[in-house]
């Protein structure tokens, strides 16, 4: 099915402890629009998909957002490495120390968890592609706010990667749409 290569697809750089940073980053781990809501929404969506690139689409999307998933939680890693229970309560995080320790843990900033109600998946695809549209916009937004929310030169040039990809998700999946728009315009002879 995949082959796993056992390296980042962007490597990430910290330079120091910023638990500040690790917590605004759960917004993408565990939050509504966060790339564990995509890559569920995408992985589920291309089995209603009419077109083999739509769904090949959806396939490739929804994996590569389980692979920015591990990138944020590397981030909140090492943003978090060693940091003690006193540090944790200070940076607003002893609610999740209390419940997770330093185990990552898919919930937002407010430590809401993570839940199935984020994703949509209606079966028609016209609707699901402008859903997965309006999901890149909204992720991108978040990176750009989350770039404004630190100094560090390592998370930054992260971050930017991440952004990138967002846009270039939004650019396939308009794609998609045209392709399947095509396909439900196009006579069908039987």
């Amino acid at each position: 099915m995949w082959v796993y290569e056992k390296k980042l697809q962007y490597p990430v750089r910290v330079e120091r402890k910023d638990l500040r940073m690790a917590n605004y980053l759960l917004a993408q781990y565990g939050g509504p629009d966060s790339e564990l809501s995509a890559a569920v929404r995408y992985l589920n969506q291309r089995y209603t998909m009419p077109t083999n690139r739509a769904r090949g689409l959806l396939t490739d999307i929804g994996t590569e957002e389980l692979a920015h998933w591990e990138i944020i939680a590397t981030l909140i890693y090492k943003l978090t490495l060693g940091a003690t229970s006193e540090e944790m309560k200070a940076a607003g995080l002893g609610g999740y120390y209390t419940l997770h320790d330093h185990a990552l843990f898919p919930c937002d900033p407010q430590g809401v968890p993570w839940t199935a109600a984020y994703i949509q998946a209606t079966g028609d695809p016209v609707a699901d592609l402008h859903e997965n549209m309006a999901a890149e916009q909204k992720a991108r937004v978040a990176y750009e706010h989350l770039i404004c929310l630190t100094d560090d030169p390592g998370v930054k040039d992260t971050l930017r990667f991440l952004r990138e990809r967002e846009v270039v998700h939004f650019q396939r999946f308009g794609e998609a749409l045209n392709n399947v728009y095509d396909y439900l315009d196009s006579k069908k002879i039987f």
